[in-house]
């Protein structure tokens, strides 16, 4: 996948994607990229806003249900770090935004992705 700012400019086999954009970062993982999650349903529980928010991202959420962010302090949380909190079932397509996380084969996430920016990483 190549990623232009926060929109996903192409999808394809790695080996194609470095061929035509031969400038562009590379990141690779022992994983599989896959859209972000949709969380459904209460938030994780977590000492503050910003904690709980990041517990969806280490689970490879990259969107939620409005209804979770009634509370003030968590929809600013939310929108810091860009979580889409639409209801909307994140895609991966070109042109749309560059929301995804990256799996590992027991389906834990190793890395997850708002809009184009690395906001999770598994170390």
């Amino acid at each position: 996948m190549a990623v232009d700012g926060e929109r996903i400019a192409a999808v394809g086999p790695a080996a194609e994607l470095e061929s035509a954009y031969p400038r562009a970062r590379v990141r690779r993982w022992d994983g599989v990229v896959a859209p972000g999650a949709l969380h459904q349903g209460a938030l994780p529980d977590a000492p503050s806003a910003r904690e709980r928010v990041y517990a969806l991202l280490r689970s490879g959420a990259t969107a939620a249900q409005p209804a979770a962010f009634t509370d003030p302090e968590l929809r600013a949380a939310a929108h810091r770090n860009g979580l889409a909190v639409d209801g909307r079932t994140p895609v991966l397509a070109v042109g749309s935004r560059a929301d995804l996380a990256v799996r590992a084969p027991d389906g834990s996430c190793l890395a997850t992705v708002l809009g184009g920016r690395l906001v999770h990483r598994r170390a």
